[in-house]
């Protein structure tokens, strides 16, 4: 099983750096069985609508996971409840809406993608590890993807190992800076602590500097706007043993459209 992996989309840039990408790594990497993306920061840096989750899953995503932001649009709450191909964290309160896990089937396979958000340098929710425990029970023998959207390092490779064996595929994201650290843990988890930003990068994590700057010289309040420039992908391909379930490859790609 090939799988990609797309790290957080960030507005319309990142759309449109998808829709630019994705067919040239189809052909490069002989085609993909499932095309995963985060996608919180989709609409205008953040959040979700219906529009634009329709747009992405028509340029061949199969399953979109999130994070804090993508209860930053209204709209967004309620397309977690009507499609269940996008997922928000599972250790958010049961009452939340939206769920924190799915089962993707396509041309005869299945995927588990799962959404775990973490503590440190976050605000307080219910604990990942133990959640992760329960959605991969709840999994069974699928293989399991998980995209563990958290702030420090530390925790992220913690529970890649926690889960070593377990998980097929642990995927850092939230940081919008991709890390040099892909591994195939000794289990059999494939694993980075964060697969970086699709969008602008010629910018502070996805917005232009122009808002950026005066926040950090004044700590005054400033106005934030998504950066198009240096347009790059970032994300991870994965390959599965289709027996053991095992990963047995992982390519980080950083993908440049402009400079």
């Amino acid at each position: 099983m090939r799988i990609l992996f797309i790290g957080d989309i960030m507005g319309s840039p990142g759309r449109k750096a998808v829709a630019a990408v994705l067919p040239l790594l189809r052909e490069r990497c002989g085609g993909f069985d499932f095309v995963i993306a985060n996608c919180e920061n989709a609409a205008a840096g953040k959040g979700i609508t219906r529009k634009i989750a329709d747009e992405l899953f028509g340029l061949g995503i199969d399953g979109m996971t999130s994070g804090n932001h993508i209860w930053d649009k209204p709209e967004g709450v309620a397309v977690l409840e009507e499609d269940h191909r996008i997922i928000r964290p599972a250790n958010y309160p049961d009452e939340c809406p939206g769920q924190g896990m799915a089962v993707l089937e396509k041309n005869g396979m299945r995927l588990a993608i799962a959404n775990l958000q973490g503590r440190v340098f976050m605000p307080p929710i219910d604990c990942p590890f133990r959640k992760a425990d329960a959605l991969l029970a709840a999994a069974g023998q699928v293989p399991f993807l998980l995209d563990f959207h958290a702030e420090a390092t530390s925790e992220k490779k913690a529970l890649a190992h926690y889960l070593d064996g377990r998980a097929a595929v642990v995927i850092g994201t939230h940081t919008h800076v991709q890390t040099a650290d892909e591994d195939i843990l000794p289990g059999g988890t494939a694993c980075i602590t964060d697969a970086g930003m699709t969008g602008g990068h010629r910018s502070s994590i996805g917005m232009k500097m122009e808002g950026v700057l005066p926040k950090f010289l004044t700590g005054m309040p400033s106005r934030f706007e998504v950066s198009g420039e240096g347009l790059a992908l970032n994300g991870v391909a994965v390959t599965l043993d289709d027996e053991t379930g095992r990963a047995v490859d992982i390519l980080r790609i950083n993908e440049k459209l402009s400079h």
